[in-house]
This record gives structure tokens, sequence and C-alpha cells, in this order.
């Protein structure tokens, strides 16, 4: 009854009481089976992340992949709150782990070139993204990140065959609509000025 409840907490947006509840559950519920354990701590951990505290999810990820070392999806959501803390190297690390157990997670190369993006490593970072969308071909989200990736990197006509590619796959995404936006923005960027506005849907 605790667990539903907490769920619900969840659901109704109440992260910080539902990430407490989670976490007081594991060791009841997670005593005798670690996979239990670490499903609740990671279920803690998202709920703490959803709730801005990006230390505690990160600690609560991490006492669930020592219950279940190496689990591919917990490494991956490691690496989101990594992130999301600016310890992107930490946060690449896991997601190379990640890839090593299962090459075939787009979101993952999807998560890592985020990373490099932000470390202003572009050529890696668009090296992931050609591996997401060899694996999820015509993916709106990463046709978007791949052209934010080029305008960063200066390479705007490039960057807007691929805001444009992203509009026509998916006009009435979110993705589609933050091309659009970028493609609007172009003089702005053409002139030298607001390559931080690249608009992007962040990646989770």
């Amino acid at each position: 009854a605790k667990l539903c409840y907490a769920l619900a907490q969840v659901r109704a947006g109440e992260f910080k009481a539902a990430g407490t509840q989670l976490e007081a559950l594991v060791p009841t519920l997670g005593k005798d089976d670690p996979r239990a354990a670490a499903s609740l701590l990671g279920r803690a951990g998202w709920a703490w992340l959803r709730a801005g505290d990006q230390g505690r999810a990160e600690r609560l990820y991490s006492a669930a992949l020592d219950k279940t070392p190496g689990d591919v999806d917990l490494l991956i959501d490691r690496a989101f709150a990594r992130a999301e803390g600016e310890r992107f190297w930490d946060a690449i690390t896991d997601l190379d782990a990640a890839l090593a157990r299962d090459p075939r997670r787009a979101d993952a190369y999807l998560y890592r070139a985020t990373a490099q993006k932000a470390l202003s490593n572009y050529r890696q970072a668009l090296a992931a993204i050609d591996h997401a969308l060899e694996l999820k071909p015509g993916d709106p989200e990463a046709i978007l990140l791949r052209g934010n990736v080029k305008a960063l990197g200066g390479n705007l006509p490039a960057a807007r065959d691929d805001w444009s590619l992203a509009r026509r796959v998916s006009p009435d995404s979110e993705w589609g609509r933050a091309a659009a936006d970028n493609l609007a923005r172009t003089a702005e960027l053409a002139g030298g000025a607001g390559k931080d506005k690249v608009k992007e849907k962040k990646v989770q």
C-alpha cells in the first residue's frame, strides 16, 4: 500500500515526498531481493532528480548499481543525473559502460552526444549522433541535436539542413518546433550572435 501511495505521489508531481517514501521502503521490500531493492532505489533516484536534487539522485542510483552491478538502465540514469550536475566526463564514463553492455541503445548515444556537446567536443558529439541515427533512422531528436552541434561548431549551412530535415520529419513534435525556431533565428546566428540560443529538447 505504501508503494502504491508513493507511485501515486510521483504521478501527482509530489517528487520529494515520493522519493522519501520510496527510500524508506527499501529496507522492507528490498531486504532479501537485490533487484527489488535496486528498482526502489532507482525509482527514488528518478523522483529526487525530478525534485531538483541531483546529488541525492546520483547517490541513490549508485546504491542501486551496488545491488545490480552493470545494469544498463541504471547506468544511463546515473549518467543523466551526473550530467545535470555538470559532471560530464563522469556521465560519459557511465554511458560508455552502458554501451559496452548494450551497444544498441540509441538513447545512450544521444546522451553521450549531449555531454560531449557541453564539453565543446563537437566532433565526438557528431560521431555519437551518427551512431544513434544508425540505430534509429530519422529520429527528429537526434537530427535536431546534430544541427545544433553543427551550428555551435560554426557550420551554419549544414545546421540549417538538419533543422529543415527535423521540421519535415516531425513538424508537430517539440523537436520539429524547436528546429523551426532555430531556422527563424538563422539571421541572428549568421551574424555571429546568439549561438547559445540554439534550441533543443533536453535529453531525458
